[in-house]
């Protein structure tokens, strides 16, 4: 196994990771509003989602997460896709990540390439089961399977997603403790040559949704290797700094954030408000870097101006 995020902060204190793919596709005419979420760009316009991932490589950013978070073999065959269909589209996902990848950095001189990190990663997204759910339970961690049902229920899209070819696996807005177990042993024992960041979905600075410590889930998986780093996402601006601390009291492995861009989400009507009191990305990042974060990007609702915004930063 080859740890790209450390080969990468080898050579640059910090990597940006990418930003919201929904947002970016509702411009793009894509209707984002049912179960496949923003998957459904790679049935009806995949060419959409290569769009997307190119306007953040251009950003600054230098991680890419594919649009799998809600691309599942279940969901695809639940919207009346065959098995077959549904892994053609996961590897889809990959292939119009990777085409991004290629198109933007051929582009650039030597001298704009020593400015970005040495290996510009596709990190394949593992959304959680509460995702699936589609009723907000990846805000509440509120479900439970047994170890091997979660394993079941993501080794399908995980085996997919390393065929296609992805750098690592975005295994992210976890907010199951059991869940996330159950995903780092899938990891490690079916998929040996590959790594992972884990990223949880957290209730406050201190806790996961369904209750965990935050310090008691990061010391869990400081034990493996695979883990090349730990962090959370999907949650708010004023989260982050306190989080960033907390989880570097506990560990040395790179920590990883991408918060949402400060507006306020209703998991029930599964709406924004637009927050205009909320801080950016230029106020914050700086203490994020300071309090210890290595990889930061954005989640719902940001844009590629506010990973232009963290770039500049991250890049000073």
């Amino acid at each position: 196994m080859t740890d790209l995020i450390s080969e990468n902060l080898k050579n640059k204190s910090a990597l940006v990771v990418d930003g919201a793919m929904a947002t970016e596709l509702e411009k793009l005419g894509i209707d984002t509003n049912n179960d496949l979420w923003s998957a459904t760009a790679l049935i009806e316009k995949p060419e959409a989602v290569t769009a997307v991932h190119k306007s953040y490589f251009q950003a600054g950013a230098d991680v890419a997460i594919t649009n799998t978070y809600q691309a599942n073999i279940k969901e695809f065959e639940k919207n009346g896709f065959s098995e077959k269909e549904s892994a053609g589209l996961i590897i889809k996902a990959v292939e119009v990540a990777k085409q991004a990848r290629t198109e933007y950095f051929s582009s650039l001189s030597d001298s704009e390439l020593s400015t970005r990190a040495k290996f510009p990663l596709i990190a394949g997204s593992v959304g959680p089961y509460g995702a699936y759910l589609a009723d907000g339970s990846e805000y509440r961690g509120d479900y439970q399977l047994t170890k091997k049902e979660f394993q079941d229920f993501h080794r399908s899209r995980m085996q997919l997603l390393d065929k296609a070819g992805v750098d690592l696996f975005a295994m992210e807005t976890q907010p199951n403790f059991e869940e996330a177990k159950a995903l780092a042993s899938l990891l490690k024992n079916e998929f040996p040559k590959q790594s992972a960041w884990m990223c949880f979905s957290i209730k406050d600075s201190q806790t996961l949704c369904d209750g965990t410590s935050l310090t008691d889930a990061v010391k869990y998986f400081n034990i493996y290797q695979q883990i090349s780093a730990i962090g959370v996402n999907c949650t708010t601006l004023e989260n982050i700094e306190d989080t960033v601390k907390n989880i570097r009291a506990v560990t040395d492995k790179p920590i990883v954030v991408y918060p949402n861009n400060g507006d306020i989400y209703d998991p029930k009507t599964k709406t924004w408000q637009t927050n205009p009191q909320a801080d950016t990305f230029s106020d914050l990042v700086p203490k994020w870097l300071a309090a210890g974060a290595n990889l930061i990007g954005g989640c719902c609702r940001t844009t590629p101006s506010d990973i232009a915004e963290i770039a500049a930063i991250v890049n000073k």
